[in-house]
């Protein structure tokens, strides 16, 4: 058993408005209904976990009745950071769920290609991240603004989401990183300090995540490209 867990409790600051980001209409459908049909449509999916804000909970879950086609789901309220918020999910994940994937929300044009191919790899070796490769010059600043050094852009990867994991896998390094007090930036992070090696699939440029109104624009128009395709 697959299952998909969707933090999706944002607030949009950065998007200039009060509303979640998820709420957005794109191409005529909210974002979170763009995410989770794609998800659905993959059939290795089993079950999604959608994560929002606790005063959100009752709206998302009337908004997931409203919509056609999507695979069983629950909803469940967020912690004050991401990763107390995945650690909700993973309590109510199915008993016999093997692989988890943790996906934004707010990446509404992910793939089923992509989707199956880090499922596939996760099989194999138990964690992956989804990432492109870094386009940019990247540079590591100290903090007065000074540039200290410049990484190989070769070796330099932007990380997206899905990323999968074998569930024990997962759920391991969130209760090590619970008895450490310790706060990762990613759930790849917390599999990372246990010493585990993640594997990397590559993504889409397309793949991005709604932070500002910038990428609104940009996602309707890749909505726009898939839906002639």
């Amino acid at each position: 058993m697959i299952t998909a867990i969707f933090p999706a409790a944002g607030q949009g600051k950065r998007m200039g408005m009060k509303v979640n980001k998820i709420f957005l209409s794109l191409g005529g459908k909210t974002v979170l209904y763009h995410t989770l049909y794609t998800f659905s449509k993959c059939e290795m999916i089993d079950e999604l976990v959608v994560v929002a804000s606790p005063e959100e909970v009752t709206v998302v879950r009337e908004l997931l009745k409203t919509m056609d086609g999507l695979k069983p789901w629950q909803v469940v309220a967020g912690g004050l950071e991401r990763q107390y918020s995945i650690e909700n999910a993973l309590e109510v994940v199915s008993p016999g769920t093997k692989i988890i994937l943790v996906h934004d929300a707010a990446r509404p044009i992910i793939s089923t290609k992509i989707i199956e191919k880090v499922i596939e790899e996760t099989r194999h070796h138990g964690a992956t991240i989804t990432a492109v490769r870094a386009k940019d010059t990247i540079k590591v600043v100290d903090e007065k603004g000074i540039v200290i050094d410049t990484p190989q852009r070769n070796g330099l990867w932007a990380v997206q989401t899905p990323q999968g994991f074998q569930a024990d896998v997962l759920k391991d390094a969130y209760q090590k990183a619970k008895e450490d007090d310790f706060l990762g930036t990613d759930d790849a992070s917390l599999v990372e300090r246990m010493g585990r090696k993640v594997k990397v699939v590559e993504g889409d440029y397309t793949n991005i995540k709604i932070t500002t109104p910038e990428d609104l624009i940009m996602a309707e128009s890749f909505i726009k490209r898939r839906s002639n395709q």
